[in-house]
């Protein structure tokens, strides 16, 4: 999905995820920790790190409250939801 506005309507979806790049810069926008984010979800740092290295996809109710949580991170940060067109591979 080369298109920025594609790739924004996608991460407002219910319960869709942002690419792995932008999970993490969406993050560090916010000054925010693993262990912060898997606290307000309610799952361990390491789900959050596995998470955003794509070694592991959050489950239903986890899913929804992530998915929930970076869209609210976007709003915010908006320039941190963008990822290069030349970043995506």
């Amino acid at each position: 999905m080369s298109d920025p506005l594609r790739r924004i309507d996608a991460l407002v979806e219910e319960g869709t995820l942002p690419t792995l790049k932008v999970r993490q810069q969406l993050r560090l926008a916010a000054g925010l920790t693993q262990t912060e984010v898997a606290e307000a979800i309610g799952v361990k740092r390491l789900a959050v790190a596995q998470w955003e290295a794509g070694r592991a996809q959050p489950h239903r109710g986890n899913r929804r409250a992530y998915a929930h949580f970076l869209r609210q991170l976007a709003v915010k940060y908006p320039a941190a939801a963008i990822e290069e067109a030349s970043d995506e591979g």
